[in-house]
Parts: structure tokens; C-alpha cells; sequence
């Protein structure tokens, strides 16, 4: 989880929302209030649920596999995210287990097995699902600069940042203006796609 620290205020604070929502009204870090409140879109959270098992099975595996970002650099970090972040069909609780001996969760075996195997199967029928699923999502975007009307709002930071990890599976064949929005995001934000990284 992300970590956020002042220090001369005796403040930490590790939810990425609310990080966010802390500089954008904090006049230290610039103008406050740049970023819209969220707008409470329910079709754009109804299309996120949809594609939710579709997207781990795809991304989680290929976070791993590239060895490329930051934190998947060590072997470590690696198994960490697989021991904490579970593919579908299971559920956090039999993946994770709750520390009892009733439930002590998945051998972490087992877990490498599943995300090697996720990894090696033919991601063909899924990413043709996804691209359908981006048409849908394409016309549901206000624009190619923020995704609801109003302008750029928490809306955007949440939907761009489940967006962008789309952007590590390769072959995914996005909607004109829902790549438009990505990479006008990325440049407004400085933050990188990992379309170089892609597997």
C-alpha cells in the first residue's frame, strides 16, 4: 500500500484516495482543489465489477512475470504480491486464510503453480473478451480528458489507474477515445503506461 508522510506534522497516512484527496487540499502542495469530487457513476463502477475476475486473471500473473516494476524486482516482492493477491475463482479468505487452523489458507506452492499456469495459458478468449469490454467502456467515457462531464475528477484517478494496468497485456486493442484518455492522462500526470514492459 502506498505510504504518504509529513513529518513536521506527525502524519501518515497509506490510502491512495485519501493521499490524494490530502494534497489536493493542502495549499503546501500547490492550488487546492484541482481534482472534482467523485461523481458517484454507477455505470463506470457496474463496468469495473464486470471485468474484475477477467482483469486479475490477465494482469496479476504478467505484474509478476515482467520483473520489470519496482517492486517485483526481488523474488521477495514477487512472492509477497502472489501470497496477498488471489486469481480467480478463488476468494481472498481460502487464498489468504485467516489464520486459523480451520482456514490457514492456499500453500504458497500451490499459489506459484496457479500464477505460472495462469501465466503459460493462451490469453486469446480473454483479451477478445476485454477488447469487447472496452468497446463498452469507450462508450461510456464523456471524453478524451476526463471520463465524466465536469472535468478531471476522482472519478478519472480511480478509473485511469485500474486502466493503466491494462496497458501490461499485450495485444489488447483499445477504443480510439479510451486510448486517447489513457495517453492524455499519462502525459497531463507524468505517469508512464507499461505498454513497453507489455506480455
Amino acid at each position: 500500500a502506498p505510504i504518504f508522510e509529513l513529518p513536521e506534522d506527525n502524519f501518515v497516512m497509506g490510502e491512495s484516495l485519501d493521499i490524494i484527496a490530502k494534497i489536493d487540499t493542502d495549499e503546501r502542495f500547490g492550488t487546492p482543489n484541482q481534482i472534482l469530487p467523485a461523481s458517484g457513476r454507477k455505470d463506470i463502477k457496474a463496468w469495473q465489477k464486470s471485468v474484475q475476475v477477467l482483469l486479475r486473471t490477465l494482469q496479476r500473473p504478467r505484474y509478476v512475470a515482467t520483473g520489470l516494476l519496482p517492486e517485483f524486482q526481488q523474488l521477495d516482492g514477487r512472492h509477497a504480491f502472489i501470497k496477498n493477491h488471489q486469481l480467480p475463482p478463488y476468494e481472498k479468505p481460502e487464498w489468504k486464510g485467516d489464520g486459523t487452523d480451520e482456514n490457514p489458507g492456499m500453500e504458497m506452492d500451490a499459489k506459484l503453480k496457479l500464477y505460472a499456469e495462469a501465466m503459460a495459458a493462451d490469453p486469446a478468449p480473454l483479451i477478445e473478451d476485454l477488447n469487447a469490454r472496452l468497446v463498452e467502456l469507450d462508450d461510456m467515457l464523456y471524453g478524451e480528458h476526463y471520463c465524466s462531464e465536469g472535468g478531471f475528477s476522482l472519478d478519472d484517478v480511480d478509473l485511469w489507474a485500474r486502466l493503466r494496468s491494462i496497458t501490461i497485456i499485450q495485444g489488447v486493442a483499445w477504443p480510439t477515445k479510451l486510448r486517447t484518455y489513457m495517453d492524455n492522462l499519462s502525459e497531463l500526470c507524468d505517469v508512464p503506461l507499461y505498454d513497453e514492459m507489455a506480455l
